[in-house]
């Protein structure tokens, strides 16, 4: 399986900065990609993990559309364990981009609930991804995912 064409056909477009597949769905499609901190014409490319999987992005879209990131963004005001963890998450971040992650300002403000799934996934242990990461329910539909990406 060529994945930079499967991640092409999810994301509807050539992805940016690709490097590598860096989770899979149970069904062995790519579900989170890592990229370069510089796209392939040298620009910064802010975002290193990217969630390519069309289930998780549709679920993601929701959370978002029904106020997720302004809620969000308040547990981390109000939550010390977890603005500690974006804390560290940006830390971990700003040592491969330069840049926080790309949900994320650095104010603590949320933007994309998308790039913090991603990060979560890629590189767990990050509580405040994993926790909206429970809010995805299912996180992987039941009768397979994705299958005319093969």
């Amino acid at each position: 399986m060529d994945d930079r064409a499967v991640v092409a056909r999810q994301i509807g477009r050539e992805p940016r900065a690709f490097v590598r597949v860096v989770v899979r769905c149970p069904w062995g499609l790519p579900a989170v990609t890592e990229q370069s901190s510089q796209d392939e014409d040298g620009n910064p490319f802010p975002t290193t993990y990217w969630l390519t999987c069309r289930h998780l992005v549709a679920v993601v879209s929701r959370i978002e559309a029904a106020g997720g990131v302004e809620r969000w963004t308040e547990a981390v005001r109000a939550d010390p364990t977890l603005r500690a963890s974006l804390e560290r998450a940006s830390e971990q971040q700003r040592t491969v981009t330069g840049l926080g992650i790309g949900g994320s300002s650095r104010g603590g403000s949320l933007k994309c609930l998308h790039a913090h799934v991603a990060f979560a996934l890629a590189r767990p242990g990050y509580e405040l991804g994993q926790r909206i990461l429970n809010e995805l329910k299912p996180l992987w539909p039941t009768g397979g995912c994705c299958s005319d990406q093969r």
